[in-house]
């Protein structure tokens, strides 16, 4: 089931419930279409410049002299290309109450500007809080594609309020 099919829910439900997507919405196995991004060379050199200012995200020459062979995006660049997407297709029409934080982060590939990325999530596991019955833990992997390789995933878990 893609985003958009999550758009429809019942006049009757509460503020939250109006929210669209609720923990019973994010079952285990469930994929999470997020979208593409083009990224933008302009746009990666600010983020690198204000938040990772290493000289192989800033300069083409120092990035083609680096392992990466050419001017290369920040992860958090990236990370943040991947968390853009998530709000808007998810969390912003969502019941979530944050997160309590992830577990792994793995940057596999280097990104470059021109790159198109696809996004992506899946939901790897899904219960019930024990002490808090109306809050669902979803835990799942984010993930940014450049065609087929994979080039970016971690795992976190989202919080989001129950229905029922």
């Amino acid at each position: 089931m893609d985003a958009v099919a999550f758009r429809s829910v019942p006049s009757e439900f509460s503020y939250y419930d109006q929210r669209v997507i609720a923990f019973e919405d994010l079952p285990a196995g469930r994929i999470i279409p997020l979208g593409e991004v083009v990224v933008d060379r302009n746009e990666m050199v600010d983020f690198a410049t204000k938040f990772d200012p290493q000289p192989f995200h800033l300069d083409e020459e120092a990035g083609r002299n680096s392992i990466f062979g050419g001017l290369s995006a920040s992860g958090w660049y990236t990370a943040s290309l991947w968390m853009r997407s998530w709000v808007d297709k998810v969390l912003s029409n969502s019941t979530s109450q944050g997160s309590p934080g992830g577990r792994e982060l793995s940057w596999l590939a280097p990104v470059y500007a021109g790159d198109t990325l696809t996004f992506s999530a899946e939901v790897l596991s899904a219960r019930r809080s024990k002490t808090r019955p109306t809050l669902g833990l979803v835990e799942f992997a984010g993930m940014a594609h450049r065609g087929d390789e994979l080039v970016y995933k971690f795992v976190a878990t989202g919080m989001f309020t129950t229905r029922t």
